[in-house]
């Protein structure tokens, strides 16, 4: 709600507490919308202080039913009323109780019948809820509705004494559990004493052949349940007592159920719960072939990285049976661009990301092509910036890109003069640039990259444009060489 602020800036005394309080009323409240098949309206008084008589109210929030049809389509947040001019908003706020109004009212072509609760925190009127229903749908309730009123009169009950939304609320009403799903009310044994056809048909789907109702409901789930808790985790047959906020999932060949049980209060003191349920079978079966996915591609990228060391190992016992200088340091070669290819496969095979933190990757390359330097006590290395997290697909030609060119600086620029490698990374939006400097030799007279018939070199001018699709630029400073690599994410 970050509108909220803009609206009461310098009109309403609300402090932080109460400002997060009404955050959290307004992120449970559909609960209260379904139940009670009503649009609800909060608002919140203008004044100075709680000392002064407040001006008006402003409309900051609006929640329509998803289980009947709204009675206000427009636009309501942002509105503004004048004291006086909504009675029972009035009196709701002076006298920090629910008004019930028994006439109902015509509004356009609807009769409507207009509720309002207090929002209390620490005793204290913070806010206003209105309640707007359609009389001409309150005629013939159903037994459903009359449970679902039932429940919403009470809970709206708990917002008027200060003990909703929960203290406890934030972690177990995320991902939010919707009315219409499933609705189980218990007594204060747990016994069910209603159960929605939506309710009924998660649990007859989980191989439940009796009646819901009349039984206890942890009972019934403990019975059919396959996945029974641990030693250290709480019985099912607690957490679904309706005595205290908790959140369990039952499971069987049938299916998977997530229910959420929330106590109802009043003046404290526990009258039962309600129960709300979804079937979330089919969400976790996805869940579970995402996990045997991720589980088999870290799999494929640690065969992979095992079968590239095999690779490196064969060529480098190869290079050793070569008396050919030139050939066992071409084999050399070889092996060292497999072991960055293989460092790529080995970061992903250890993550749970399908992303490459290249940041440890390109240490671990400065590490490496450091230990094959003949200088590599006189060496001073540093390195500033971050890369972050980037894509398999830029990653592994990245990591060869940047192997030839530190390999570069190491053999060539540092071979015999020179003590120093900078290494600077820049991450601009979607712009990355990794400049290599050393203060070795520089390059040769009249050098052109285009022309030069190294072929490391040509592997990074191929890979950076083809691959990468950006420009690596080489130069000579007074202070020896520098390389710059530019590429888009």
């Amino acid at each position: 709600m970050a509108r909220l602020e803009t609206f009461l800036r310098d009109r309403s005394p609300l402090d932080q507490n109460q400002l997060r309080r009404i955050r959290e009323l307004t992120s449970d409240w559909q609960l209260l919308a379904d139940l009670s098949f009503a649009d609800l309206i909060l608002w919140v008084p203008l004044r100075k202080d709680f000392k002064s008589w407040p001006t008006g109210y402003v409309a900051v929030a609006h929640i329509r039913p998803t289980t009947a049809a709204t009675v206000f389509p427009q636009e309501v947040i942002g509105e503004e009323i004048s004291w006086g001019s909504r009675p029972r908003i009035d009196q709701a706020l002076s006298g920090a109780e629910i008004i019930r109004d028994a006439q109902p009212e015509k509004s356009g072509e609807l009769l409507i019948k207009e509720e309002t609760i207090p929002v209390i925190l620490d005793e204290q009127v913070i806010a206003v809820i209105s309640r707007h229903r359609n009389a001409e749908l309150m005629r013939q309730p159903s037994r459903l509705e009359l449970n679902y009123r039932e429940v919403a009169h009470n809970v709206f009950r708990m917002v008027a004494e200060g003990t909703f939304p929960y203290t406890e609320h934030s972690e177990l009403f995320d991902p939010a559990v919707r009315v219409g799903d499933g609705l189980i009310r218990l007594d204060i044994n747990g016994v069910i004493t209603y159960a929605s056809p939506n309710a009924k048909s998660a649990f007859n789907r989980m191989g439940l052949a009796g009646e819901l109702e009349g039984n206890n409901l942890g009972e019934v789930a403990r019975k059919v349940s396959l996945v029974k808790a641990d030693a250290h985790e709480e019985a099912i047959e607690v957490s679904l007592s309706g005595k205290s906020l908790r959140r369990v999932e039952i499971e069987n060949l049938g299916g998977t159920i997530d229910l959420m049980a929330l106590p109802l209060l009043a003046a404290a003191d526990r009258i039962g719960a309600i129960v709300l349920l979804q079937n979330v079978t089919e969400l976790r079966r996805r869940e579970r072939e995402l996990v045997t996915k991720d589980a088999t591609i870290r799999e494929i990228h640690h065969r992979v990285k095992n079968n590239l060391q095999t690779v490196s190992a064969l060529l480098r016992l190869q290079s050793r049976r070569i008396e050919d200088p030139a050939a066992s340091a071409a084999l050399n070669e070889a092996v060292r661009r497999i072991a960055s290819i293989a460092l790529v496969h080995e970061t992903l095979s250890s993550s749970t990301e399908a992303s490459v933190a290249f940041d440890d990757v390109l240490d671990r390359l400065v590490t490496h092509a450091l230990e094959l330097s003949p200088r590599m006590g006189e060496l001073q290395i540093s390195r500033s910036g971050a890369l972050g997290s980037l894509d398999p697909r830029i990653a592994t030609p990245l990591s060869l890109v940047v192997t030839e060119l530190i390999h570069n600086a190491l053999e060539h620029g540092l071979a015999v003069s020179g003590e120093n490698l900078k290494i600077e990374v820049n991450r601009a939006g979607d712009v990355v640039t990794i400049t290599i400097f050393d203060d070795g030799i520089g390059l040769p007279e009249g050098f052109s990259l285009s022309e030069s018939a190294n072929l490391g070199l040509q592997i990074v001018r191929t890979l950076t444009e083809n691959e990468l699709k950006g420009s690596i630029n080489l130069v000579r400073t007074d202070r020896g060489t520098e390389a710059q690599l530019k590429f888009p994410l």
